[in-house]
């Protein structure tokens, strides 16, 4: 066993002193071994903003009285316009938006995106002044948070 050591030895010591490129080799194999070791560089996202994504409302209750005006329930139906993939998935992105039309002012309501595809909203119950009262949407803000 100790002639199996020693034997082995010299062979190792034999192959780095008669192979240059043996050597050369066996650096450059070990290099991506360092190189794994290296923190990898953080992907990059794209920013999400009120422009990645256009909203419309969907009426879901409709419940009018006359020329006293409607109660509605509305839901937010949201299109993101960039890339799921493009956007950091450990990112939570807060969507603002105002819904005007209701009879006392515009209602701020705020949507959840997670998970790249993952939406979570509240249904929003209004009430407008007539039955003609048009109801409109639009993204005041978007916010990230950690990512």
């Amino acid at each position: 066993m100790i002639a199996a050591i020693v034997g082995t030895g010299i062979v190792v010591v034999q192959t780095r002193d008669d192979s240059k490129p043996a050597a050369a080799a066996s650096a450059t194999s070990s290099h991506p071994a360092a190189q794994a070791d290296a923190p990898s560089p953080s992907p990059s996202y794209e920013e999400v903003t009120a422009d990645s994504f256009t909203i419309t409302l969907k009426t879901t209750k409709r419940q009018c009285f006359g020329s006293a005006g409607c109660n509605l329930t509305v839901e937010p139906d949201l299109t993101l316009l960039v890339d799921s993939a493009n956007i950091d998935p450990a990112a939570t992105y807060d969507i603002t938006y105002e819904i005007h039309g209701a009879e006392d002012g515009p209602v701020i309501e705020t949507a959840e995106l997670s998970d790249q595809t993952s939406l979570n909203y509240t249904p929003s119950l209004i009430q407008t002044s007539s039955v003609s009262k048009k109801v409109t949407v639009e993204i005041t803000d978007v916010t990230a948070q950690g990512s």
